[in-house]
């Protein structure tokens, strides 16, 4: 009985994983983390409904980006992981090219302190399609004090259609097509704006 009431108050105080939200470790290296912690966007939505403000939700994507495909208020702050430099152009792909935001840990780090939260805090990162920013802003966060970092799997956009009419429209999963709640309307308190 001690065991079940030490294990429920290290989950209520986010100090250990919760198992009940884990989606499989993704089979690409590139969007694995050091924690192994994957929750894909409903477990997300389910974790921060559950836990509320005892876990921090961060959408890690660039704010124009977000001004464009939309946003979840169910997020607690957009901390973009990387920014678009209109300055470069991306050397492989027609786009500019994205760099790395060197303030991104801090700002979390001060996020989490404003809140009365520690690093033990279960924290949900979530980019565009789980992939390409979300593990790599995770692994950002590895080795600095932080615990428990989950990446939501499937993204706000969710993976590619492979054939079809639709074929590399991202309409597969992710959180736009799952059914939560979002908007193309932003809210001002939540976007991240550079110091």
């Amino acid at each position: 009985m001690k065991f079940v009431n030490s294990l429920f108050i290290l989950v209520a105080l986010g100090l250990m994983p919760i198992a009940s939200f884990s989606a499989p470790e993704p089979v690409n290296p590139k969007k694995q983390t050091p924690w192994k912690l994957y929750v894909d966007s409903k477990e997300a939505y389910e974790m921060k409904r559950k836990m509320g403000d005892k876990v921090l939700f961060i959408d890690v994507r660039d704010p124009i980006e977000i001004m464009f495909t939309g946003f979840t208020d169910v997020a607690d702050i957009n901390i973009p992981f990387k920014v678009a430099n209109k300055d470069a152009w991306h050397s492989k792909k027609p786009v500019f090219s994205m760099a790395k935001n060197p303030d991104f840990e801090k700002a979390i780090a001060s996020t989490l302190k404003a809140k009365g939260l520690t690093k033990d805090t279960p924290i949900i990162l979530m980019c565009r399609s789980g992939g390409t920013r979300g593990a790599p802003s995770a692994q950002q966060l590895w080795g600095k004090g932080y615990t428990n970092v989950y990446v939501v799997t499937d993204g706000f956009e969710g993976d590619k259609i492979k054939d079809g009419d639709q074929k590399n429209w991202r309409l597969v999963n992710g959180w736009k097509n799952s059914g939560l709640p979002w908007s193309y309307k932003l809210n001002k308190e939540k976007m991240y704006f550079k110091n």
